[in-house]
């Protein structure tokens, strides 16, 4: 019997490492903790990271760089809004990065991240934190096996 591959319809146990390409800053990383399954092909990874996974085998290691358009999207400036002062709690601590939570249409939580502020408005950053940024994702292929059936 081959070694099954990586493809649609997997499940997939691994270990990842994110980290900023221009940085090499960490982002997040399983290395030091339990390893991740996933199944292929399900949306729960985003396809410029799965994608690349594609035909690997269990034991393998890799790392691969995966650029704005494929990871989180570039940086976009009109994702950047300015909200009246007065929306904001007048004991609330602004400050520059300060990241906080919003209601988008549909009441699902929609992060923002404050950029700047006066007395009057506040601008805030709704693109994602890692928007813009190419990443390098590393990965060790710990298992591959045919995904489970859903009941």
């Amino acid at each position: 019997m081959s070694e099954q591959q990586i493809g649609p319809g997997k499940q997939v146990t691994l270990h990842f490492a994110l980290k900023l390409a221009e940085k090499g800053a960490v982002v997040d990383s399983t290395f030091d903790k339990d390893p991740v399954r996933l199944i292929v092909g399900d949306g729960n990874l985003p396809e410029g990271f799965e994608k690349p996974l594609h035909g690997l085998t269990a034991g393998t290691k890799q790392t691969f760089e995966v650029a704005p358009e494929n990871a989180f999207g570039q940086h976009n400036p009109s994702n950047i809004q300015k909200l009246p002062r007065a929306q904001f709690a007048p004991d609330l601590n602004l400050e520059p990065g300060l990241m906080l939570s919003f209601a988008d249409k549909a009441n699902g939580e929609l992060p923002g991240v404050v950029v700047e502020f006066d007395d009057e408005l506040v601008s805030v950053d709704f693109n994602h934190p890692l928007a813009g940024h190419t990443l390098t994702f590393e990965v060790e292929i710990l298992a591959v096996e045919d995904a489970p059936e859903q009941a």
